[in-house]
């Protein structure tokens, strides 16, 4: 489904600001696997999803999806076939435009030719069967703007507009990570659902370390720009957050030092 071979980006190249940020790096994704990643700040998560996703052109290397090689096409063209939610919950929505009016530009331009084609009838009643399955309330209040939303709604709703037309790869930048625990919680439980019923191939990083041995079947830990651990499968069942450490420190040689990831429960 995915296949990286070795890729490197340095930003700032040929001064003194110059900073790898991968080097190397090199993964194969099957369909429909959920893999969690975790890693220090600055080992290199976002910098490898904003690589996946177009955001800027690798320095050497190739990304190929789903067969097809994306490693010069353009972040708006990735983005029919990559779907990414971010930490922060006012990203991914427009809060001016209405409930409806979000989900009908996400579904759409996937769906249509014309990605200014009217809402139909039969549009709005699937808009609303999806939302419902939010358990949130939203599918009666189709017409409300977006920025009334709060930030667990808001997050909810770009989950379902970012899989409403299932990608072909999920990138899920510590999604939760900016909500209340319960929130959280309950937005998890929703990509769990999603991801699974919708078969999706997905990467999450996480800064709780519980989390990613729970969920998925994949964890990675990643290490100044590259994936030092791929765990998987019957080792990776028997893993508690000890076991994670202490292979991260025989893997780098160095402390998981991430305050958020150690105090994660």
């Amino acid at each position: 489904m995915l296949d990286i071979q070795n890729i490197s980006k340095t930003f700032n190249p040929g001064t003194v600001n110059a900073k790898t940020a991968i080097s190397g790096l090199s993964l194969h994704l099957n369909e429909g696997d959920f893999i969690t990643i975790i890693g220090s700040n600055g080992a290199g998560k976002s910098t490898l999803f904003n690589a996946i996703a177009g955001v800027f052109y690798i320095d050497e290397g190739s990304i190929v999806l789903a067969g097809k090689d994306i490693t010069f096409l353009p972040e708006h063209k990735r983005s029919r076939s990559i779907g990414r939610l971010f930490q922060d919950p006012l990203k991914g929505t427009a809060p001016n435009m209405t409930i409806e009016e979000n989900l009908a530009l996400a579904y759409l331009r996937n769906v249509k030719t014309n990605s200014f084609s009217r809402i139909s009838k039969k549009d709005k009643a699937f808009f609303q069967e999806k939302l419902a399955l939010l358990e949130m309330g939203l599918e009666n209040r189709m017409r409300q703007p977006v920025g009334l939303l709060s930030g667990g709604q808001r997050q909810a709703l770009t989950l379902l507009m970012a899989t409403v037309v299932p990608p072909k790869l999920l990138l899920l930048d510590e999604h939760t990570a900016a909500l209340d625990p319960g929130t959280a919680e309950k937005v998890l439980a929703l990509t769990r659902d999603i991801v699974a019923r919708e078969h999706i191939t997905c990467l999450m990083i996480t800064h709780n370390m519980k989390q990613a041995l729970e969920l998925g079947n994949r964890t990675f830990l990643m290490a100044d720009g590259n994936i030092v651990l791929d765990v998987e499968g019957e080792e990776r069942s028997h893993l508690t957050v000890e076991d994670l450490l202490a292979r991260f420190k025989a893997g780098t040689g160095q402390e998981l030092d991430n305050d958020r990831i150690l105090l994660s429960e």
